[in-house]
């Protein structure tokens, strides 16, 4: 007789976006005639780089030729897209890699779930809290989390990180010695970044004590102070305990064409073996490749008309982040973020609990934002609101905030 795997019943409800999603689709059809505008999901809004259209359809038309048509991409990547990978994301920055530590993938949210499978049954995992729902979730199903405390909000097996108010949101280093740590600067959801200097202190626990850090740098293009690093690897030892993940969703607005990179050093060993290595035979196993048209694309975002205009769209986004930070600052909300991250983390007012001050939102000001508990328990009385949506619309919603009083 089938059985299922029963660490799927242990999931806690739905996914949080999609519990978001319905709320709001039950309160627009409930109220057809509001115009209620989403700064709850990271979704981009800006259309792709001409630069990056003008390489779609040259693929495309590659496609439509015998002697230019692509089947299976290789299982790693096509070597013009790692090797612009290797060159531009991190040569330029002092870091040296090669192209087969580069795996290419269809989303930094795939290879955040998936990179679990490389590792033991029984590893202890530590993430910050809050944190991006995915790292525990992938974890949950693989039956590393324990039981869940309804009471807490907490797995037993899981260390947690809190980062709140009180240390700038910035984790602390565990009490408990974790196999396996993730990281994701800038944040997301609470849009704060590590100093170089914070950051290597990471690397350098993670060498004592033998762990392995996943450090999801999706959001590396919006990072603005010169203190802060782009990439682990500009820290001293991160080659032998850590993997990074790449995305090129958020600063080249493929969330709808997919395609994202991981990068595990050659330096890094696990009980003696390559975690590479095992990486790309799960990768080979499970995965036929990104599509060559989409790696084309992603080729593109490298050039000299990709580059400045993956730079003017993380300026807009980037500006809505300031409209928000300084539009609430000045409305007297308490904040945080929007400097090197597109995401803004606000205090829920007047002790309102993160889902209720949602509800508040919508209903009042037809304002869709992330209840700041979806994201683990540290995320109580507080919330997400995204830099992702158009101009016109962020302004639009910022005045409605700050108008509730």
């Amino acid at each position: 007789m089938a059985k299922v795997n029963e660490n799927f019943l242990k999931l806690q409800g739905s996914y949080l976006f999609s519990t978001v999603g319905k709320k709001v689709a039950e309160y627009q059809k409930a109220h057809p005639d509001k115009n209620v505008i989403r700064l709850g999901i990271g979704d981009v809004t800006l259309p792709l780089p001409g630069a990056v259209v003008a390489a779609l359809h040259r693929a495309v038309d590659e496609m439509a030729v015998q002697e230019t048509f692509r089947g299976y991409a290789p299982d790693l990547g096509y070597e013009f897209l790692r090797s612009a990978v290797v060159e531009h994301d991190f040569k330029s920055r002092g870091v040296e890699l090669s192209i087969d530590e580069i795996f290419i993938s269809d989303g930094a949210k795939s290879d955040s779930a998936n990179i679990q499978e490389v590792f033991a049954p029984d590893s202890k995992i530590a993430v910050c809290d809050p944190v991006y729902p995915v790292y525990v979730d992938s974890n949950v199903m693989a039956g590393r989390s324990g039981s869940y405390d309804t009471a807490t909000g907490r797995w037993s097996n899981v260390i947690y990180m809190p980062c709140t108010m009180e240390n700038n949101f910035v984790p602390e280093l565990p009490g408990q010695t974790p196999d396996i740590i993730y990281l994701c600067f800038p944040n997301n959801p609470t849009g704060a970044a590590l100093e170089k200097e914070e950051l290597q202190v990471w690397v350098d626990y993670a060498n004592e004590k033998k762990a392995v850090i996943i450090f999801d740098a999706a959001y590396e293009a919006y990072i603005s102070r010169p203190g802060v690093p782009h990439s682990i690897y500009e820290c001293d030892g991160a080659k032998t305990c850590a993997v990074e993940l790449r995305s090129f969703s958020k600063n080249a607005g493929f969330t709808g064409t997919r395609l994202a990179y991981t990068v595990v050093p050659k330096e890094l060993m696990v009980d003696g073996v390559p975690l590479g290595a095992l990486w790309a035979r799960r990768h080979g196993t499970k995965f036929n490749g990104a599509p060559y048209i989409i790696q084309r694309a992603g080729e593109a975002v490298y050039g000299e008309e990709g580059k400045k205009q993956v730079a003017e769209m993380v300026g807009y986004y980037m500006r809505n982040a300031k409209v928000i930070l300084d539009g609430l600052k000045a409305a007297g909300y308490t904040v945080s973020g929007g400097v090197d991250s597109p995401y803004v983390w606000l205090k829920t007012p007047q002790g309102m609990g993160s889902w209720e001050f949602f509800d508040y939102l919508l209903a009042n000001a037809n304002v869709v934002g992330t209840p700041g508990a979806g994201f683990g328990p540290s995320g109580e009385g507080y919330f997400r609101l995204t830099a992702f949506g158009s101009y016109e619309n962020t302004v639009e919603a910022v005045g409605r905030i700050c108008r509730l009083g």
